[in-house]
């Protein structure tokens, strides 16, 4: 019984860990998120509600063959703030 207990609790723990929020672009200047961006190289940052995205500061965080999309997002003291790119698939049924 002791097992288990120590089980469950080590189980339970780790789900908290894992469900840890993302950093919020619209609770953030547009200056704390751009210097997120390029102190990280590619960071996931939420945009709104359940909405989140990954950033990259240059093609070199995308995958071969990927371009760059300029990233424009909310921030808590503009509605628009570039931050950097998103990675974008090169699809050539676009």
């Amino acid at each position: 019984m002791t097992r288990f207990t120590l089980s469950l609790i080590l189980v339970l723990a780790s789900g908290a860990a894992l469900a840890q929020p993302r950093p919020s672009t619209l609770d953030r200047t547009c200056n704390v998120n751009r210097q997120s961006v390029a102190a990280s190289g590619a960071i996931v940052l939420g945009t709104g509600g359940h909405t989140f995205d990954r950033f990259v500061r240059d093609r070199g965080f995308c995958s071969h063959g990927d371009f760059l999309e300029p990233a424009w997002v909310p921030s808590r003291d503009t509605p628009s703030c570039f931050i950097g790119y998103r990675c974008k698939v090169d699809s050539p049924w676009d």
